[in-house]
C-alpha cells in the first residue's frame, strides 16, 4: 500500500489514493527520520485495511486543525491534553484565523496573530463561570504557540506547507508564577472536614505518593498487594506497578 523513499536526506512515505472524482493520485509525505516514516507507513496501511483512510487535503487553518486532531491528536494526546488543546483550537484559533489559507501563513502572520490575541477577551471558564483574566494571557498564547508549532510541523511532513512558520515567531513575554501548594496544616484541615471517604482517600494518595489524577483513577484492586505473603512480610497495602488509563506506567512504594 505504502512505500518508503529516501530523498535529499529525508524519508518519504509514498502511497496512492482516490480523490473525490475517483481519480487515482499519489501522495508524498516527508519526515526527518526513518523511524517517523515507518510509523506513518504502518498507520496508513492500518487505516487502509480498516477502511478509515484519511488523506490530508487542507486549504486553510480550520481544515488543517481538523485533520491534525484526527490524524495526530487522538493518537498522541492524553485525555486532559486533548480536552485542553481542542478548547484552545475552538476558542482562540479557528474563530480568528481558521479561514486563512495555508499559503498565506508565514512568521509575520503568526506574530501579528499573537499580538491580536493580547487584545482578545478571554473566554469564560466553564468550571468557575469566570474569566481568569480580561484578555488572553501571555501564558495561554505560549500554549497556543506550542500547539501551532506542532500542527504546522505535521503540515510540513504531510507536504501541505513548505516550512513551519511558527518556529521563528516571537512569542509575547511570559513571566511564570510560582505555583501555590497546600501546606501540611491545610491538608490536615481538608481531611478533617472532608465527609466523602473516596475523596479523602484520593487526598491521602495525592499527598503521600505524589500521584497524578490519572494514576489515582487508574488504580484497581489488582494493583494493591494484600496477599497472605505480603501481610506476613509486613508489606501489605503496597501498590504494585501499573499502567493508568492514559497509558502511563507508574511504580509506587506506598505501604498501608
Amino acid at each position: 500500500m505504502a512505500s518508503l523513499v529516501e530523498r535529499n536526506g529525508r524519508y518519504c512515505v509514498v502511497y496512492s489514493y482516490k480523490d473525490k472524482t475517483g481519480k487515482r493520485r499519489q501522495k508524498w509525505e516527508t519526515y526527518k527520520t526513518m523511524q517517523e516514516a515507518k510509523k506513518r507507513k504502518k498507520e496508513i496501511e492500518y487505516r487502509a485495511d480498516v477502511g478509515q483512510m484519511v488523506v490530508p487535503h487542507c486549504k486553510n487553518v480550520k481544515e488543517l486543525m481538523e485533520e491534525y486532531i484526527t490524524l495526530y491528536g487522538k493518537e498522541a494526546w492524553a485525555l486532559s491534553t486533548y480536552s485542553s488543546n481542542v478548547s484552545m483550537i475552538n476558542n482562540y484559533i479557528v474563530p480568528i484565523i481558521g479561514g486563512d489559507k495555508l499559503e498565506n501563513i508565514n512568521t509575520r502572520f503568526i506574530e501579528k496573530y499573537y499580538q491580536r490575541l493580547l487584545r482578545t477577551p478571554a473566554v469564560v471558564n466553564p468550571a468557575t463561570g469566570k474569566r481568569q483574566s480580561e484578555y488572553v494571557s501571555p501564558a495561554t498564547i505560549r500554549d497556543i504557540h506550542k500547539l501551532l508549532r506542532s500542527c504546522f510541523q505535521q503540515a510540513v511532513k504531510w507536504e501541505l506547507m513548505p516550512k513551519n512558520p511558527a518556529i521563528y515567531a516571537t512569542v509575547p513575554k511570559y513571566k511564570s508564577a510560582k505555583r501555590e501548594i497546600w501546606t501540611a496544616e491545610t491538608l490536615m484541615h481538608a481531611l478533617e472536614v472532608c465527609e466523602d471517604e473516596r475523596l479523602k482517600l484520593a487526598l491521602n494518595l495525592a499527598f503521600s505518593c505524589s500521584m497524578r489524577m490519572g494514576e489515582m483513577l487508574g488504580l484497581t484492586w489488582d494493583c494493591v498487594d494484600i496477599s497472605d505473603e505480603a501481610i506476613e512480610e509486613g508489606r501489605a497495602g503496597r501498590f504494585r506497578s501499573f499502567t493508568d488509563q492514559y497509558g502511563y506506567g507508574c511504580v509506587l512504594s506506598y505501604s498501608g
